[in-house]
């Protein structure tokens, strides 16, 4: 995104220029050119409706090309493309704290492969922080009690400055770390070295000792909603919305579910408020993504109206 966000920029820089380099000319030619003289006196000039429609339309239509040029470029901004390389994120003063979907924990250093889509999934612990890579032209901030979400896809190797851009404490100047971009070869190596187990598998493992697996059930002894194929499905609540089961939505099911009850069933899950970790809690929305996959998916049941077990 780095070169549309520079084109952008630098057509700004230039339509500014030629502005202002227009305006300028006219101010001093005008100082000149109606300057006072002995013997001759001002007079009353009429308006023009021609000149002021011409000066009207004319900037309206420039500023209407930044808007459409901006908007087309915060729209595909915002939206990561399917299949991309998922890394959850959790900002605290004064780190920031990786895990990729293979299991691989990093603290201010983050490994990604050339050329590979990768989304951010970000949450702060404490206050407002900002994830901001220069040399990809990408900021966004990184807020308690949800998740946001960044992307970008590394065109050239190398290692990369990262820095948080909200100020967050004493030491949020300090809050800084890097991007290293690998070649794949080199990045599947890197995964294959540290011997950890998938992030989905980590929530598994979450999800059945917390007793999950008593109410979320596949067959009709469940008491909670079927998890399988929920994710970014739609989610028919009991008051006739329908939301979609995003990350925040699970999210939000896990620590408030009475926030949003599920058509059908009753609110008697606990919160897990202050119970479970970010890092535990970014594991099991990980495995309730990853039952997205199995063949018997229902789609349109969510998991807030859960049980008097998790």
């Amino acid at each position: 995104m780095a070169n549309n966000v520079d084109a952008l920029y630098i057509f700004l820089l230039v339509v500014s220029a030629l502005m202002s380099l227009a305006i300028f000319t006219m101010v001093v030619f005008f100082a000149v050119r109606y300057r006072k003289q002995a013997g001759r006196s001002a007079e009353q000039i009429d308006g023009s409706h021609a000149l002021e429609i011409t000066w009207s339309v004319i900037p309206f239509c420039v500023f209407m090309v930044f808007f459409g040029w901006g908007a087309a470029l915060y729209f595909k901004e915002r939206k990561p493309p399917e299949n991309s390389a998922e890394v959850y994120t959790v900002a605290k003063q004064w780190m920031w704290k990786f895990e990729h979907m293979e299991g691989q924990r990093e603290i201010n250093e983050l490994h990604v492969p050339v050329g590979r889509d990768v989304k951010m999934i970000m949450t702060s612990q404490d206050v407002i922080h900002s994830f901001f890579v220069p040399a990809f032209r990408i900021k966004q901030d990184v807020l308690p009690g949800r998740y946001t979400v960044a992307w970008f896809h590394a065109t050239k190797p190398g290692t990369y400055h990262l820095f948080c851009a909200e100020y967050c404490g004493t030491l949020h100047s300090g809050m800084v770390g890097s991007v290293v971009v690998m070649e794949p070869k080199d990045y599947q190596a890197w995964l294959g070295g540290g011997g950890n187990q998938p992030l989905a598998v980590t929530g598994q493992r979450l999800f059945s000792e917390l007793g999950c697996v008593t109410c979320h059930r596949s067959d009709t002894q469940g008491r909670g909603p079927n998890l399988a194929g929920l994710f970014s499905k739609p989610v028919l609540l009991e008051d006739g919305r329908t939301v979609a089961a995003d990350e925040n939505y699970l999210r939000e099911s896990i620590l408030t579910p009475a926030a949003k009850i599920v058509s059908g069933f009753k609110p008697i899950m606990p919160t897990f408020q202050g119970q479970i970790s970010d890092e535990q809690l970014n594991a099991l929305v990980a495995y309730v993504k990853s039952l997205g996959q199995q063949s018997d998916a229902t789609g349109g049941r969510g998991i807030a109206a859960a049980t008097s077990q998790p």
